[in-house]
């Protein structure tokens, strides 16, 4: 009764079957725990991506392209990651094209 109890307090919310039976709530908990950590590797990729397409966004009014602009940075080795560079692109364009202006 305490397994059963637990399973479907943990499948509150779903439909149908999921949230009353217990062999179906079992297969829906196991398939949400695989999507969720699945996702929590896919949630890496996305941000970076948006993060890239900010920094291209920021970079192509100073006539450059994102991957100009970070090859520059590899080389000057200038650690700022893609994280800071887009929130400074998106927040501070100012500052985003002194930067661009000091590395060019």
């Amino acid at each position: 009764m305490k397994r059963r109890r637990n399973v479907l307090k943990q499948v509150k919310g779903y439909r149908f079957g999921r949230s009353k039976k217990e062999r179906q709530a079992h297969e829906a908990i196991v398939h949400a725990g695989a999507y969720a950590f699945a996702h929590r590797r896919d949630k890496k990729n996305d941000f970076r991506r948006l993060w890239n397409v900010r920094i291209n966004a920021g970079a192509r009014p100073l006539s450059l392209s994102y991957s100009k602009l970070i090859g520059i940075l590899a080389k000057k080795k200038i650690a700022l990651n893609r994280k800071m560079l887009a929130d400074i692109a998106e927040k501070n364009p100012e500052t985003f094209a002194r930067i661009v202006k000091q590395i060019s």
